[in-house]
């Protein structure tokens, strides 16, 4: 009996987890597919709905020896915080006054952790991201301010909050919209001289961090090259290219020389 002939699309699917190759059984799909799609779809909408353990990631990053301050943003609710995206771009008044009561002398660079759309990818990969980062803070001497956990955040929410601590820069760790084939990717969003009023075009995003992403340790690095170039030339977005994997490639490339 010949042989069925493989299927190319098979290995091709094997590489990604994006849906192709999904057969057919008849005008429909397999039900195994289906299936498959139904259970993306409800972990998708588990991750938007997800409330951030806040004590429990405090406690993880209490330690890695770093003090944390938790705020809220105007949204009270999450079906608030769905309908109404301007809302969790403010912070909400007793938050502001929280971070007033510790703002001091200027910082480099505040870290704010935001819930956003996926609470599951912040709870799940905030910690390992942030510890990878920390030798580099080191390395390039920055001063932190306290770790910003915010509920109900938006991407802008950092703008208010470095604001109000009086830090040159922000980066906010928060959770991206959740798709059919990754429930759980944390974004990065840094942003130079961040002030109320600031759009996209002014920050840098770092996206996809997760295991079958950009791993942290990775995203780490891109982050800390990123960070020493906004505070070294005073600028973010548009106006500053992301350089560090040319300067990863050319490392690699560069002869050993003798001892």
């Amino acid at each position: 009996m010949r042989e069925r002939p493989r299927d190319p699309w098979l290995s091709l699917a094997a590489l990604t987890p994006a849906r192709i190759a999904l057969g057919r059984a008849g005008a429909s799909l397999p039900t195994r597919e289906v299936l498959s799609f139904a259970l993306a779809h409800a972990q998708a909408r588990d991750a938007v709905h997800a409330g951030l353990d806040r004590p429990a990631l405090a406690r993880s990053l209490a330690a890695l020896g770093l003090a944390t301050v938790e705020v809220e943003s105007e949204a009270d609710g999450r079906d608030r915080y769905l309908a109404r995206p301007d809302l969790g771009r403010r912070l909400a008044a007793p938050s502001r006054e929280r971070l007033e009561s510790l703002a001091h002398a200027p910082c480099d660079l505040c870290l704010m952790v935001g819930d956003g759309l996926s609470a599951t990818a912040v709870a799940e990969h905030s910690p390992a991201l942030i510890g990878a980062f920390l030798p580099h803070a080191a390395r390039l001497g920055l001063k932190l301010a306290a770790v910003v956990i915010a509920r109900g955040a938006r991407v802008a929410l950092g703008d208010d909050v470095a604001l109000t601590l009086n830090a040159r820069a922000v980066a906010v760790l928060i959770g991206e919209r959740p798709g059919l084939s990754a429930a759980d990717s944390l974004g990065i969003y840094l942003t130079y001289g961040a002030r109320p009023g600031m759009t996209d075009a002014q920050r840098n995003c770092i996206s996809n961090v997760r295991p079958l992403g950009l791993a942290p340790s990775e995203a780490a690095a891109r982050l800390a090259w990123l960070v020493e170039a906004a505070l070294s030339r005073g600028i973010t977005g548009v106006d500053l290219k992301d350089e560090s994997d040319a300067l990863s490639h050319a490392a690699a490339e560069a002869p050993t020389l003798p001892r």
